[in-house]
């Protein structure tokens, strides 16, 4: 057995127990409003402190995760810290606030999904349109008949649902109307290239004005540099995430760019 092998092994049997060793944490990264330069919210993006090999983004073992089922008790772990963070930190900057959360394709599944849902908010006493799911193109689009059905489901509670990803699949926004969606997010791809690539030039404007058409909040993802938010903010896309604006942070961290950007506000008022 190789090297990477054995190293591989070793660290997906020790995924099996991170979650009772409380081995995860969780950054956020800034939602932004392109108009008024407002925190409106954050995302929250799982890591594992691992013993040995330090801090793991989630590419390292989120796919592991998933192949074995242990993504939907982490899941349910995100849902629930996400939503106790998000309230101690309303609470400290007095202002309404959402965290958005990723969904794995097995918890989008999962048939005790609504109930977590219903925990997380009741242990946080978030209310629940502070709360927004993030959902992919590919999941949704996987079957829309059952996709319809959890959807309305979860939107019927308050939540906000957000597609992440858009673009990358094969549907288009006349098939997404059809879900309860307030929110698209315009993938990372065709942002990175933006002003320079013609393409993403074409599909970002296409995207922005379709969603606007259909009333939905557009919010770009991998907002890296002054001329790519300048080409969002002519074309009307109403908020970004991204390096341009701070990197993930840890919940104490983030309380205090909170706070900064919160006086930063009141002083231009």
């Amino acid at each position: 057995m190789n090297d990477h092998l054995s190293a591989r092994i070793a660290k997906e049997t020790r995924l099996q127990g991170a979650l009772e060793r409380n081995e995860f944490i969780l950054h956020y990264e800034p939602k932004v409003e392109i108009n008024s330069g407002r925190i409106t919210g954050m995302e929250a993006l799982i890591r594992w402190q691992h013993p040995e090999l330090g801090l793991l983004p989630p590419l390292e073992f989120i796919g592991h995760a998933e192949d074995s089922g242990l993504i939907v008790p982490i899941g349910a772990w995100v849902l629930r810290i996400a939503c106790a963070h998000n309230q101690t930190l309303q609470s400290r900057v007095a202002a309404p606030l959402t965290v958005s959360v990723n969904l794995s394709a097995r918890q989008f599944e999962d048939k005790h999904l609504l109930r977590e849902i219903e925990r997380a908010l009741s242990e946080s006493a978030l209310k629940p349109n502070c709360l927004e799911l993030e959902i992919t193109e590919s999941m949704v689009m996987r079957d829309t008949q059952n996709s319809k059905k959890i959807l309305d489901g979860i939107k019927s509670m308050g939540i906000r649902l957000a597609i992440d990803d858009f673009g990358t699949g094969y549907s288009s926004l006349a098939s997404i109307k059809r879900f309860p969606f307030d929110c698209i997010k315009i993938d990372r791809s065709f942002i990175k290239d933006i002003p320079q690539d013609p393409d993403d030039v074409a599909i970002t404007q296409a995207i922005i004005a379709m969603a606007h058409s259909l009333r939905l909040k557009v919010i770009a993802e991998g907002v890296e540099t002054q001329e790519q938010l300048d080409f969002l903010t002519a074309h009307g896309c109403h908020e970004y995430q991204g390096y341009l604006y701070r990197k993930p942070q840890p919940a104490e961290e983030f309380s205090k760019l909170l706070r900064d950007n919160a006086g930063a506000m009141a002083a231009t008022a």
